[in-house]
């Protein structure tokens, strides 16, 4: 086993253990806090998750660095606890997690949440693995492609943007409702449909799987809601750029994930709301 397979098959093993700690209390009797304002939410199912995903990644990868969106994760041993950095190394090798992806939606009982797991060398993608537990649906992808629950992941092959459904991801604040109504109005004036679904990586895995056509973010999310996901939608097929077109790398800013076939067309939705 080459070490890319081994990190596509610890991502997979970490997001199937880390979402099945979430699926537990799912639709359960949660403790809510808020971070940032009163819509970020986390639980503590949130670290519970986050603990597992990272007991099983160290259990193969000890000495790797992990990249994450919670705090410091307590292990096994008194004492033990794992450093969770805020930033992508840009050497050696590193794990980028979200034990929860769309907190909001799981702590609504919504189904559409993921555990996602990307590994990363030297600053560049090499595995990931987005799991779904409400669903059950797994995808993954290292060096070449990528499976949904084993099968090849391929995006959409439609060639009409005018067909395209596309989503937005990423979060809105407060104040910020014309952004979105311009996103929208140029998805509903130039593509097919507009989607939203309160959660990144599902969506970006959407996009991999051929679910939906196009998403795209309008700023630059975190690496720990988008890395996963965009490793999908590039070894299924697909094509990711900055706002601008061009090829994306971790310093583009915002994302543009689309089957490629229109892929302009979805460029010049993307920038409705930062041209405003």
């Amino acid at each position: 086993m080459t070490d890319v397979h081994r990190r596509v098959a610890v991502a997979e093993r970490a997001a199937r253990a880390g979402g099945a700690v979430a699926r537990q209390a799912f639709r359960g009797d949660l403790s809510v806090e808020t971070k940032a304002d009163k819509n970020d939410l986390v639980t503590e199912s949130d670290r519970d998750a986050q603990r597992q995903v990272v007991s099983t990644i160290r259990g193969e990868f000890p000495t790797d660095a992990v990249v994450g969106e919670e705090d410091a994760v307590p292990l096994g041993t008194p004492g033990e606890e794992v450093e969770i950095l805020s930033e992508v190394p840009e050497t050696g090798d590193a794990w980028v997690v979200d034990p929860i992806d769309g907190t909001a939606n799981f702590a609504r009982g919504n189904r559409t949440w993921a555990t996602a797991i990307s590994a990363v060398t030297d600053g560049e993608i090499v595995a990931a693995a987005t799991y779904l537990p409400a669903t059950e649906d797994l995808y993954a992808a290292g060096a070449e492609t990528g499976t949904r629950n084993g099968n090849a992941l391929a995006v959409s092959d439609r060639t009409d943007p005018e067909t395209f459904a596309a989503a937005s991801v990423g979060r809105f604040e407060r104040g910020e409702g014309a952004d979105l109504g311009a996103i929208a109005a140029a998805t509903v004036d130039r593509l097919g449909d507009f989607r939203r679904f309160g959660s990144m990586q599902p969506t970006l895995a959407f996009v991999a799987s051929g679910e939906l056509d196009a998403a795209f973010a309008a700023y630059t999310p975190h690496p720990w809601d988008s890395l996963a996901g965009i490793h999908l939608v590039r070894r299924a097929g697909g094509t990711v750029t900055g706002l601008d077109g061009e090829p994306w790398t971790r310093d583009s800013e915002g994302f543009v994930a689309s089957n490629g076939e229109a892929h302009e067309a979805v460029c010049e939705v993307a920038r409705a709301a930062t041209e405003r």
